[in-house]
């Protein structure tokens, strides 16, 4: 039971990320690319988790199902850590004007775009 509301708030904090980053302008894609790799990816792996707790393949794989969860839960930790800083400091970017040579005060993420991101990072 605790293991599956574990499962369920990855796939719904998964999603909201995954929601939250795919509607933001992307000024810097290569960063923001990074984010939703992490998102999509984890969000996948819990499905695959979730599935083999859910059909009763745990007890067929021999497998430390302990250390499984751990390892997934500690690198997934490391990942979203990573991708919260990439998209925390794409976000601490937003003054910055689109191009340095306009005369227009255009930035690189308007007002709605920011709080959106601010939001993703969180």
């Amino acid at each position: 039971s605790g293991l599956f509301s574990v499962f369920l708030s990855l796939q719904v904090f998964g999603t909201i990320v995954w929601i939250l980053v795919a509607s933001t302008q992307i000024p810097l894609p290569l960063l923001q690319g990074w984010v939703m790799f992490v998102a999509v990816t984890a969000w996948c792996l819990s499905i695959v988790f979730l599935c083999v707790f859910l059909f009763g393949y745990a007890n067929r794989i021999a497998v430390n199902w302990n250390q499984a969860d751990f390892i997934f839960h500690g690198a997934t930790f490391v990942f979203y850590f990573g991708a919260f800083l990439l998209q925390a400091g794409t976000t601490s970017l937003h003054y910055l004007p689109r191009k340095f040579n306009s005369t227009t005060q255009e930035t690189i993420l308007g007002g709605r775009e920011y709080n959106i991101s601010i939001a993703a990072s969180v």
